[in-house]
């Protein structure tokens, strides 16, 4: 398991939370302690500790089969842990009944009553606990989804988008202490999915309740979340704040999960305080101290392509530290915003440069000689053990 996301943290555990509850303090989040799950002779979450603070949307990202949906169907009740508890404030839920924990889940299906009309299926929950305030609380509740107009159709008669609006509403509307979204958006198009995002954190931040999201689309993690784990084999690789995961990977599967990455074999020369330096086929480049995650004398040099500089040959790129010369364009891509780049290096890898299309250079063309260049503290240092394309190939995911 690689670290947990910045300096004091630990494997596993939401930076700044108590992992062992050593300072006696309550915690008032949900916290997973020592999780595992067996099926036969599959482990599919292995020793999880977690603590997701209260009020916070929490991310859990990665593959299928990756653990992150086992993890959500324990806390709902839905599965039995093999081993290890869960908490909610100062309550034990580990093996309390689902309809006994104050949590409510959005599933992908979007399990609605298909008899009754939107306003019935939202006010279901409070008709069950005989609130007077029916009336009030559902109109509310379709206003905040954009559905106040649909009230008295079926669910028949809605889209897939509108469908799983209609289970948001009706998980929100019951107030439960924890929301658990199981990839909630995957059934909309790009462009609804996208304003769905906006939403969901405008209504998570409103009514202040905690959201546990599992997906595995990495711009739905990091648009919405506060915080991301990113799971991997029943572990949690790497959790901090989106950014962090981003530009500070700790391990390859990070690197290559969250966006792309140009991991570049290397041999550590020298270390200090601030910098390692490191020899990178022949080419001295520089990596942070604070971005060097292996001790060992080998190393992948990482860097994400639209932080490498691209120019002709001697020209001089606005990246002083780490040049490399001897490049040559092998595919070009024109996408609008920027224009994507294969460059074969001297040693024979291809390395992928994202050049936004700002109008400043002009574009090269495919067997076009050029330079490469980034900035030292742009760059990062993983463990050559590790394998360079984990988390690249996510197909069926």
């Amino acid at each position: 398991m690689a670290e947990g996301a910045g300096p004091a943290s630990v494997p596993g555990v939401a930076p700044g939370a108590d992992p062992g509850g050593a300072r006696g303090a309550a915690y008032d989040g949900l916290r997973l302690r020592s999780v595992t799950k067996r099926f036969a002779t599959f482990t599919a979450v292995d020793d999880l500790d977690l603590d997701v603070p209260a009020g916070s949307f929490f991310a859990l990202l990665g593959p299928s089969g990756c653990g992150k949906t086992t993890t959500l169907r324990m806390v709902a009740g839905l599965e039995t842990p093999t081993s290890g508890s869960i908490t909610l404030g100062e309550q034990d839920i580990t093996w309390a009944k689902p309809y006994r924990r104050p949590v409510n889940t959005v599933f992908q299906s979007y399990a609605l009553f298909p008899h009754l009309d939107i306003f019935e299926n939202v006010a279901f929950g409070l008709r069950r606990r005989k609130r007077k305030d029916v009336k009030e609380k559902v109109a509310e509740m379709l206003d905040l989804v954009e559905l106040g107009s649909q009230a008295r159709k079926k669910p028949a008669q809605l889209s897939g988008g509108q469908q799983q609006r209609v289970a948001l509403a009706r998980a929100l509307i019951n107030e439960p202490e924890v929301l658990l979204l199981d990839e909630p958006l995957g059934a909309l198009d790009l462009k609804l999915r996208r304003g769905m995002q906006i939403e969901l954190k405008r209504i998570q931040t409103e009514v202040g309740l905690t959201f546990v999201h599992v997906t595995h689309d990495q711009e739905e993690a990091m648009t919405m979340a506060d915080t991301v784990a990113v799971m991997n084999a029943g572990v949690i690789e790497q959790m901090g704040a989106p950014a962090e995961l981003y530009e500070n990977p700790r391990s390859t599967f990070v690197a290559n999960f969250l966006g792309q990455s140009n991991l570049v074999a290397g041999t550590v020369v020298s270390r200090s305080a601030d910098l390692t330096t490191v020899d990178m086929h022949g080419i001295q480049v520089s990596v942070p101290t604070a971005r060097t995650h292996t001790d060992g004398d080998a190393g992948w040099v990482g860097i994400r392509p639209e932080k490498v500089l691209i120019g002709e040959e001697g020209a001089e790129l606005d990246a002083p530290g780490n040049t490399i010369p001897g490049g040559v364009v092998t595919d070009v891509s024109f996408v609008g915003v920027s224009t994507q780049y294969l460059v074969r290096m001297p040693w024979g890898q291809e390395l992928q440069v994202f050049a936004q299309n700002t109008g400043r250079q002009r574009l090269f063309t495919t067997g076009e000689r050029v330079e490469l260049s980034w900035r030292p503290e742009y760059a990062f240092l993983l463990d050559a053990a590790q394998d360079a394309s984990a988390g690249a190939q996510r197909d069926g995911v």
